[in-house]
This record gives structure tokens, C-alpha cells and sequence, in this order.
């Protein structure tokens, strides 16, 4: 079995543009301008994809809640612990651009993922071993930074691995993975914290940076294809007009998908702590397990839905899913507010997996499509997720002033409103992007 390596002819006559409006993007051409064909990845390959995911999810879940509550037992104060965790959020935040810049300039994506997989580790161990002020907050700076290169390195593996025509099947694997990780990962730490101590999550999060870089040693450099990595294509002549970085910042569908993803963060992010502040209010002796079904519930629903995502993405087009996954998020705020029992707010949770199922796939799905033969597919990664961090963090600011000053419903309603506005937006300016077969 092959790969078709696919590029574009540079001549006038034989470019073609898609769906998305005044951007110019442009599809793939039948005749590329090297006859050759690239054979398809590997099973290895692919498996060690799976499993790097999955172990990295696993990492990344030992610097959630957990950190507060670690830093709490070492006696810090909730403002102590508040600065750390604004400072990695800041990191995070202003890294996505450049992060996606490293990624798109690296002749190894691979390399960078290893390098971040061992900071990761090593900042775990700091925090384990040095819970004091200065080592806290450079271990959380370098957590975040190297997390910014971790997700436009898995995208750029992806896509340099199958290509553009086979990447939405792709992401959703990806996402069952990542789903899978984060749950396991969220049961062997609740375990290890509440039978050793809080501490013991580090090490553990530590070791498990171990099998992370083993799974990712074995993704064979080789069958990553560099230029599709990147979201360039082989050119005849250089065409500065298709990858200018210029011309890639005023796509519109860009522009109308980053915005769109803040809408959605600015709805979702707050959702599930209001929802936690409710249920501990109204249960609060179940209210941990309470808590935990409602993180669980979600996961679940990714892990079985998002393969069928990247499948229907290709088939019925990405605006459709767009739509349904804004449209679950604004009946799941709706039903928050309206809803009073704690044990069914959990079923409600089910509209959060289908929310997460479909966003977990279609934005760098719809990043891929919009960037694809800029060479600077990871920069419009840090695009969106620029506006993912600028969204979550005005949720929770604005959501908690709402629940204060009017009460949780009222706060849930907005929410619920503004998921109606991202809907919106989709359903009114926001082009279809899916690439046609030539």
C-alpha cells in the first residue's frame, strides 16, 4: 500500500480553490511535480503514535488539580498557589504562537517532542523534591513552555505521517487516546495520592515520562514526511504569495475560526467548576464522586466517539460538526441552570463528551485545512490556541463575578448564550474548508 504524495503545480491554470471563501487556499492537484510515491507509515509507526499519546495524556495529568492540592499539604498559602498557577497559565498563554513557530522551523519534530517529554519530567521531579517558592514556579514555567510545542508536535507528526487527505481519521484516533490517557492517568494518581501522598503523583508523572519517550522512539523519523509536517507541498518555484506568513494571519477562515474557538472557551471553561461549586453546595458529602463521574462521563464519550468525528468530518464536511458540538454546549448550560438534582447533572455531562469529542478533532483538523501549503500549519495552531487560552481565561473571571452577583443560573444561562453566539458564527460567516478530492 501507498501514500500519493501530493503537491501543486504552481502554474495559474492549474490551481483551483476551495470552499473557503477569499482565502485562496488551494486544493491538491492530480499531477505532482515528483512522479514518486511515498510508501505509507508503518504499523510501528503509527502504533508508537498511539501510545505516545496516550502516556503523554498520562504526564499531563499530573500537573492538574493535583498540584494545588500538593501545594497545599507542603503548607503554601492559596495565594502563593493562585501566583504559580497564573504564572504557568501567562507561559502558556503567549508560548502558543512561538511554539508553533519552533515546530514549523524544526527539521526533527520528534527531537523537540523528546526534549519537552524530559522538561516535563524533570519539572515533576522539582516539584517532588523542592517544593519551594523559586523551584515551584521555574518548574511551572517550563511545564508550560514545553507544553506549548507538545501539541503542534503531535498535529505535525500526524499530518507529516498520513498526510492531509487521511489526517481527519487521524485526529480521532488521536483523541480516543488522549481520552483513554487522561482517565487511566486520573484513577492511578487519585490512587497513589490517597494510599502514599500527594507527593507520590510527581513520581509517578515522572516515571511515566520513561515509556512516553520509548513510544515516541519508536515513530521512525524517516516516515515522517517533513514538508507535509509543516503544511508545505513541493513547488515547482517558490511562491512567496501561498507562504507568507502575512498572507496565512489575514485568512479569513482562519480569523472566523480563531474567533470562534474563544467563543467556545469563553462558554465552556468555566462550566464544570460553577458546576463543582453547585454540586458541593447541594451534596457535599458525594460531592468528590460527584465530581470525579462528571470528569469521567466526558472522557468516556471522546474515547468512543472521536474516530466516527474524523470519519463524518470527511463525509458530511466540518461545518455540520461545528455546529453540533456548539449546539450540545449550549443545551448543557442550559441544562445546568435548570436542572437541580446533583446526580443527574451528571448525565448532563454527556453534551460535555460530545462537545469535547468534536473540538478535540476538528480544530487541528480545520487548522490543517485552512494552513496546508503555507509551510506554517503549527503557527495557525498557535493562532487558535492563543484564542483558546485568551477565551478560558475570561470564562472563569466573568462566569464567577455572574454567579456572584445574579446567582450560578444566570451564569449558566450566559454561558449557554454565548455558546448560542459561536453557533452563530458557524452557522452565519464560517466557511466549510473540507478539501475535495481533485
Amino acid at each position: 500500500m501507498v501514500r500519493p504524495s501530493h503537491s501543486i503545480d504552481p502554474t495559474a491554470g492549474d490551481r483551483r480553490e476551495d470552499s473557503v471563501g477569499d482565502d485562496n487556499v488551494i486544493l491538491l492537484p492530480s499531477g505532482p511535480v515528483d512522479a514518486g510515491e511515498m510508501p505509507a507509515p508503518s504499523r510501528q509507526s503509527l502504533r508508537g503514535l498511539d501510545w505516545f499519546i496516550f502516556f503523554l495524556a498520562d504526564v499531563q495529568t499530573g500537573f492538574g488539580p493535583f498540584i494545588a492540592v500538593y501545594l497545599t499539604t507542603e503548607k503554601w498559602t492559596q495565594a502563593q498557589i493562585g501566583l504559580v498557577l497564573s504564572i504557568g497559565g501567562v507561559v502558556g498563554l503567549i508560548g502558543q504562537m512561538p511554539g508553533g513557530a519552533i515546530i514549523d522551523a524544526a527539521r526533527s519534530e520528534k527531537l523537540v517532542a523528546g526534549l519537552a517529554i524530559a522538561t516535563i519530567g524533570c519539572s515533576a521531579l522539582a516539584y517532588a523534591a523542592w517544593p519551594i517558592f523559586p523551584v515551584v514556579v521555574a518548574a511551572a514555567t517550563l511545564h508550560a513552555a514545553a507544553s506549548c510545542v507538545l501539541g503542534p508536535a503531535i498535529a505535525a507528526i500526524s499530518l507529516g505521517l498520513v498526510g492531509p487527505r487521511a489526517i481527519g481519521v487521524r485526529l480521532g484516533r488521536n483523541a480516543r487516546f488522549a481520552s483513554l490517557g487522561n482517565g487511566v492517568a486520573a484513577a492511578v494518581m487519585g490512587t497513589c495520592g490517597y494510599l502514599f501522598s500527594s507527593r507520590s503523583v510527581f513520581l509517578v508523572t515522572c516515571v511515566l515520562a520513561v515509556p512516553t519517550l520509548l513510544a515516541l522512539s519508536q515513530i521512525r523519523e524517516r516516515e515522517i514526511d517533513v514538508a507535509y509536517a509543516h503544511g508545505a507541498v513541493p513547488r515547482q518555484s517558490p511562491d512567496a504569495k501561498a507562504t507568507s506568513v502575512v498572507g496565512l494571519v489575514r485568512r479569513r477562515s482562519l480569523l472566523i475560526f480563531a474567533c470562534s474557538i474563544l467563543l467556545l472557551q469563553l462558554a465552556n471553561a468555566a462550566m464544570l467548576p460553577l458546576m463543582a461549586g453547585v454540586v458541593t453546595m447541594r451534596s457535599s458529602q458525594w460531592a468528590p464522586v460527584l465530581i470525579a463521574a462528571c470528569i469521567i462521563v466526558p472522557q468516556a464519550i471522546v474515547a468512543l466517539m472521536s474516530p466516527s468525528v474524523g470519519a463524518k468530518a470527511q463525509a458530511w464536511g466540518r461545518r455540520p460538526l461545528l455546529l453540533v458540538g456548539f449546539g450540545a454546549l449550549a443545551v448543557r448550560g442550559l441544562l445546568f441552570a435548570t436542572v437541580h438534582d446533583p446526580y443527574l447533572l451528571v448525565a448532563v455531562q454527556v453534551f460535555d463528551g460530545i462537545t469535547a469529542a468534536v473540538f478535540a478533532v476538528m480544530v487541528p483538523l480545520i487548522v490543517a485545512d485552512v494552513a496546508f501549503g503555507s509551510g506554517h500549519f503549527n503557527l495557525a495552531q498557535g493562532i487558535v490556541g492563543t484564542a483558546t487560552g485568551i477565551g478560558a481565561s475570561l470564562s472563569t473571571v466573568l462566569a464567577g463575578y455572574v454567579s456572584d452577583r445574579f446567582g450560578s443560573g444566570i451564569a449558566f444561562i450566559g454561558l449557554a448564550a454565548v455558546a448560542a453566539m459561536g453557533f452563530a458564527v458557524i452557522a452565519s460567516v464560517m466557511p466549510e474548508t473540507r478539501r475535495s478530492a481533485h
